[in-house]
Order: C-alpha cells, then structure tokens, then sequence
C-alpha cells in the first residue's frame, strides 16, 4: 500500500503511468476509469472526477433497466462524483505501472449515494463504533480453474471447457500444484498488492481451489475481496486460462464464499470472550442470535443470483438450516476458536457474492440481536439437514419477497435501500424467466 507521497514520488519517476480509480458495483464488479498518472495528480487528486450514475442501476449485461429511483432516461442519467480513499492506493504487480484507488461515491450536490453497497458497510460500521467496537472478517473465496481462455469459453458457449484438475483434489498437494503456476502467480500479487496471503487449497470440484487471507476490519477485508476477484481473472487470462466465481457452475459442488466475522472494542480489547471464564460472552451470543434472526430475510445479500440458489443442494457442504453449531459445517453458522480466534462463520454464501452487501447483512443482523438482546437458541448437534430448523429462500424470487417485506431491513438498511434491491432481483428474476435455456431445448425440441 503506498502513501499520497509514494505514489506521486512514484508517477514522478516514471514508474506509474496509470492509476485506476475503482469503485464496487450492485453485483460485485470494480467498475471506473483508469487515468493517465499525471493527469490524476494534476487533475484529479485534489478535485476529483466523475462517472455516469447508471452504473448503480444496470443490469449484468450493463443494459440501463426501469425502476430505480437513484437513476433513469427521466432524470437524464447524470453524475456521480468518485471520492477517493487515499487509505486504498496500492500497486498492481501484474499491471505494469498500474496503482490503483478504491472510492466511495457521492451525488454532484456532496449527498451520499446510500445505496452504494461500500455506504451500505461503511453505516454499519459506523454503527458498531458508536457502541465503541469495531468489526473484522475474512472471506475464503473458492473458484473454478479451467485450462481455457476466456475467448474460448465464451466461444464454446461455456460448455465442453478442460478444468486444470480431472478429479477432486481437496487438500491435495499434487492437485495444487497441477494449478501452482497460477496459484503461486496471485498468491504472489496479492501479497505485493498490499493482501496477507495465507494460503492456497484445493477443493472437491474439478479444477477447483481456494486461496485464502488475513481477516482484517470489515471494509478492509471487502476492498480486497473485490481487488483478489479483479486480479485473479486477469491473471488467469494473461495466462491463458479461465476463472469462475459462479456459485454453481455445473452440477457437482458449487463455490463458496465462507466469511468470519467478530467484534472487538475500537481499542483492540476481546468483547466476544470471557477469558477469566474461557467462554463465550452474551454479547457473542447476541451477536449470533440475530445473525440468525435475520438470516431468511437477509439471504438476498448473501445469495443475490439466480445460479446462487443451485448451490443449495442437501449433504453437499451448502448449509441450508438457519442453526448454529459449533465447529458443525452442516450449520448455516459455525461458531470455531477461542480468545482472540473466537469468531462466527457464516457458511451461506456463494463465490458470486458482494462481500460488502454481504457484510453488511452480517454487521446489520449482530447488531440487531444485540441491541434488542436476543437469546440465543440452542446448538445443534448432529446433522442439521436432517434438524427441525427452519430453512433460507430457494428461490431468488423467495429471497426477493422476504427481503421486500422484512421490517427489520427497512430498519436497519433504509426504505432506500430496500426498494433498490428489490428491483435488482426483480431485473434478474424477468432476464431469467424470458431466457430459453440449453435444458429446455435439449429436453423440448425434439420430444415435446
């Protein structure tokens, strides 16, 4: 990570050319402009620049959609304005003299964009420090490795690909190193990205792995999670390979995104530990209580695809039961560690997720259970598929309705937020239910 200084010393000596202002989209994309160096420092450090606010209201295909409020051909698509965040400036080995800045962003009139999904993490946050803690998380993000160009799958219509790896290789180390090029290749960028990297594993899929990080504060953790998602591909490509974040790409094991996550006072002092007692504290049950209270109404943020909800298969590692346990991956909630290590898991989410809407949803529900001390339930013990417990949304269209009429959302996040959401899904779920898929036609064409 560079300082304002470092990075002008560095554009001074010619060794940055370009610096890429990014920001994080609805669907977890680091959208922006990459600006000449020395334009930025004349132009643009100090006054800023712009971009269209249509990219906080588009589809995946970018098409501009109705119903938002943020943004239409009504009010003429204009501004917003890209504040940077001189904490985020860091370099991008595998760009070459590329530096990249991540931004919040702010309407032309100085208002916040509140449905911005950093604004949506940075309230919490702000929330959290107003009780005086602060929270930290890690994201173990897995992926799909294929030994085909992108160009080429899209090509072959993303069937028929190669995936580096030709049986499940979880955990191995001759699997790992089949792929260890590429592997040993982002590990390496990352850490010089300014990321601590911990390592790389490989996972039941074919030609599936997961490289993981240090937690770090929330925000933080979120800003690399969508930088290592960037870089990977990128990496990949300049490889001449294809990565996948999909959650269900095909019909073996999906992709998850695992994220741990605790408080801790804003001075670094455990709040979810008792070390005298070696337990948990109330407001570590709290905290997981309304993580789970919230977690149907919630499951928009951690299952925001319609490919997310295929993942959801019983007995796969895909928890479905809104139950916590400890160190039980068939929970929706694994509660593991102790003193400083004590933390919570939330095993939901797919690789397709935006860690910070997300996070959020995690931030939003802890501290919904402990401003209103809830109890926690029981732990359960055994296999969860086969619990009482109530289940998350199958559907995205579930998802949408529950999220639409949770007044706990409307709480926590703003009826702003809320109604930007719901139409996001409402985009997705009408692209979907008008597409004709590969299934139908190898099923109808010739036997229907």
């Amino acid at each position: 990570m560079l300082t304002v200084e470092q990075l002008t010393a560095s554009i001074d000596s010619g060794e940055t050319d370009t610096v890429i202002l990014a920001f994080t989209d609805m669907q977890g994309r680091l959208q922006g402009k990459l600006l000449h160096a020395q334009f930025f420092v004349d132009s643009v450090l100090v006054h800023g620049t712009e971009g269209c606010n249509y990219l906080l209201a588009v589809d995946v295909e970018m098409n501009t959609v109705d119903g938002y409020d943020l943004t239409s051909w009504e009010k003429g698509y204009g501004d917003m304005v890209f504040d940077l965040d001189l904490d985020t400036i860091r370099r991008l080995p595998y760009r070459e003299g590329s530096v990249m800045i991540q931004c919040d962003l702010s309407l032309t009139d100085g208002s916040p964009v509140t449905v911005s999904p950093r604004a949506m993490l940075r309230k919490q946050v702000e929330k959290a420090a107003a009780h005086g803690w602060k929270a930290l998380a890690g994201t173990e993000l897995e992926f799909m490795v294929y030994n085909d160009s992108f160009e080429d799958a899209w090509a072959k219509n993303y069937q028929g690909l190669t995936p580096a790896n030709q049986y499940n290789v979880d955990y191995s180390i001759l699997g790992s190193g089949r792929v260890e090029p590429l592997l040993r290749t982002i590990r390496n960028t990352m850490y010089q990205a300014g990321m601590t990297v911990e390592s790389a594993k490989g996972e039941c899929n074919l030609g599936q792995h997961e490289i993981a990080f240090k937690y770090d504060e929330v925000i933080t953790t979120a800003d690399n999670h969508s930088v290592y998602k960037t870089a990977a591909k990128d990496i990949a490509h300049q490889l001449g390979q294809a990565i996948t974040f999909m959650a269900k790409p095909n019909e073996r094991e999906g992709s998850s995104c695992h994220i741990h996550m605790s408080l801790r006072g804003l001075d670094g002092d455990l709040v979810f530990w008792d070390e005298e007692k070696h337990e948990r504290t109330a407001l570590y049950d709290h905290f997981v209580a309304g993580v789970l209270k919230t977690m149907h109404e919630f499951t928009l943020f951690y299952a925001p695809n319609i490919n997310s909800y295929k993942r959801f298969v019983r007995g796969s590692f895909a928890p479905t039961a809104v139950a916590w346990g400890l160190d039980n991956r068939t929970c929706s909630v694994r509660l593991v560690g102790h003193g400083q290590s004590a933390r919570m898991e939330n095993r939901l989410p797919g690789g397709d997720v935006n860690p910070y809407l997300a996070l959020t949803a995690m931030l939003a529900g802890g501290l919904y259970g402990i401003e209103h001390e809830l109890a926690l339930e029981p732990a359960t013990v055994g296999n969860a598929y086969e619990s009482d417990a109530s289940t998350v949304p199958t559907t995205l269209r579930e998802a949408r309705d529950t999220f639409a009429n949770s007044a706990i959302a409307r709480e926590v996040f703003g009826e702003d937020v809320v109604k930007h959401y719901v139409n996001y899904a409402d985009v997705e779920l009408a692209a979907f239910e008008s597409a004709i898929t590969d299934w139908e036609l190898r099923r109808g064409f010739e036997r229907l």
